[in-house]
């Protein structure tokens, strides 16, 4: 089992390496520039340049059905979830094969909204909360134990 983690925008890396820690999962933490991590043997970093998804193409070549993603990135969710792994976003909700096509769908809508919108511009997601952050905790826990037991 292994972890991959679309780090560039992540706000939960702490509570990745606290969970991988209390698991001993390792983790991959991959980015476009260096990022700060842990001093740890479960803990590495790839550096994968500033190419145009780069760090979505490096993630998802590596996802299996042994791997949990974290990515808030929804084509990359949809990419890592063809290829059998587990992905949860950084809001702790979980992205599934019965969820993507609308999250896909939403994604699209509001992209057509911000291109059209004049005057008020029409906003992203709402500002990350300790709620989503608890629920990440549990959410990642919860993937972990499941994984463990086979799915």
């Amino acid at each position: 089992m292994h972890i991959l983690v679309d780090a560039d925008a992540c706000p939960v890396k702490e509570e990745i390496y606290k969970v991988a820690f209390r698991h001993g999962v390792p983790v991959t933490i991959v980015s476009n520039s260096p990022i700060r991590i842990p001093a740890h043997e479960l803990i590495d970093r790839v550096v994968v340049g500033d190419g145009f998804d780069a760090a979505d193409d490096w993630i998802a070549e590596r996802a299996g059905a042994d791997t949990l993603c974290i990515t808030a990135d929804i084509l990359l969710a949809d990419r890592c979830l063809k290829a059998g792994a587990g992905v949860i976003a950084p809001n702790g909700k979980p992205f599934t094969s019965a969820s993507i096509g609308s999250a896909i769908a939403v994604r699209a809508i509001m992209a057509d909204l911000r291109a059209g919108a004049v005057g008020d511009p029409v906003g992203g997601p709402p500002p990350f909360s300790k709620t989503d952050r608890s629920r990440f905790l549990s959410a990642l826990d919860e993937a972990i134990v499941r994984m463990k037991r086979g799915r």
